[in-house]
């Protein structure tokens, strides 16, 4: 055991030069749809070894919950669109409340609960009409109970509620939706609560590759796109789709509600037809991104207001249904090995140093898991780290505890 920790800290020392700055405005997805993923008690020794500060759900796992008590990390828990009627009940709301959220608020920091995921694309008219009021339930309920100050409601939608989104300045939402955006905007202002989009570059790339510039999705040099409305220039898709949505929200007479990046990420493996889901290009985008938001930039529009994003995923989850891709947007595999390196000029070498270190230390994935790296502080903490080292002193920490 000695021998395998001295191997980590020789390892920490030639780490020097695999620098990583990470910033503030990350958060990272946490989905469970797998069969093969570590138990929750595993990543918050890991994710909290790294001051990791906001996971978001999909659910209101207990087991997650209870994990992270005392952790310090804030939590996004969902609701499923399968409740979307129930939760239209107030007894059923404050029910749930009791159940998923009471029972945990005082020593897990449970921060927002998002009400179905991406309802209004579903093409389901009656969960359509259920989104807004299930929201309007559980916001009183949360009220009566004295938590509307501690947790807020939203809900995330798909970038897929636009339906114009280039140039941002001409940003709007489908004519269609328009009246259940119009009255969620309502509820939002009133409440104080964000707005929320699931945003994925990939997708419009894979969609039209012979039309839109690899380099500009992935935040690669280029000399982007200027829009004609503003005059502002755009180097990257992401940034250009929240401007977008921000223009469709003003549009509808709202200019106070914050937009936040509830996904975003890219797959590192897909089908044949998948163009553009490679390791390489999973890498550069989140690479490429996450320095980006350590600048502490604004979108070209909203340049003093800081980019709010959650990273899809922290692992890949094998049951996911669909295509390759959905199932390869993690940034870990199960047993803890990194898919690819975030945040160091030499993947190659982290790989192959994570490997022998693992080897030397007999880690199994039934006794330990490698970190993820450090993905998101608290909004007032800048932190310029060495991702190797960072990677590599909680794998000494677990390898002496076993």
């Amino acid at each position: 055991m000695a021998t395998a920790f001295r191997i980590l800290l020789l390892l920490i020392t030639f780490s020097d030069s695999l620098v990583s700055t990470l910033g503030h405005g990350i958060g990272i997805n946490y989905g469970q749809i797998a069969n093969n993923l570590p138990p929750p008690s595993h990543v918050v020794d890991l994710l909290k070894s790294l001051n990791l500060s906001r996971v978001k759900l999909y659910d209101a796992d207990p087991n997650v919950l209870a994990a992270f008590a005392n952790s310090n990390v804030e939590f996004i828990i969902g609701l499923g669109n399968e409740y979307l009627q129930k939760m239209t009940d107030p007894a059923e709301a404050q029910t749930w409340i009791r159940q998923h959220v009471q029972p945990y608020i005082s020593q897990t920091k449970i921060t927002c609960i998002t009400v179905g995921n991406e309802i209004l694309t579903s093409n389901d008219a009656q969960m359509m009409s259920n989104l807004l009021p299930a929201m309007q339930t559980m916001y009183n309920s949360l009220s009566n109970l004295g938590l509307s100050k501690e947790v807020y409601v939203t809900t995330a939608h798909s970038i897929g509620i636009l339906g114009n989104s280039f140039p941002p300045s001409a940003g709007a939402f489908r004519q269609d939706l328009a009246n259940y955006i119009q009255r969620i905007l309502d509820f939002h202002s009133q409440t104080g609560s964000p707005f929320l989009i699931n945003a994925y570059p990939f997708f419009a790339y894979k969609d039209n590759p012979g039309h839109v510039s690899l380099e500009y999705v992935l935040f690669e040099p280029n000399p982007g796109m200027r829009d004609p409305g503003t005059n502002l220039n755009y180097d990257n898709m992401l940034y250009a789709q929240i401007d977008a949505v921000y223009t469709a929200i003003k549009a509808m007479g709202h200019t106070d509600i914050q937009v936040k990046v509830s996904e975003t990420g890219w797959p590192s493996k897909g089908d044949p037809n998948e163009v553009g889901a490679s390791t390489d290009n999973a890498r550069l985008y989140n690479t490429n991104m996450l320095n980006r938001i350590q600048q502490h930039q604004g979108t070209p529009a909203k340049p003093s207001v800081a980019v709010d994003i959650y990273v899809f995923a922290l692992f890949n989850e094998n049951l996911k249904p669909g295509p390759s891709s959905e199932r390869n947007y993690g940034l870990y595999y199960p047993n803890g090995t990194l898919v690819y390196d975030i945040g160091s000029a030499s993947a190659s070498a982290t790989a192959t140093a994570s490997a022998s270190a693992s080897a030397s230390a007999s880690v199994s994935p039934s006794q330990g898991y490698l970190p993820l790296p450090q993905m998101d502080y608290s909004a007032s903490k800048k932190n310029v780290i060495s991702f190797f080292n960072v990677l590599l002193l909680p794998v000494a920490f677990l390898v002496c505890a076993l």
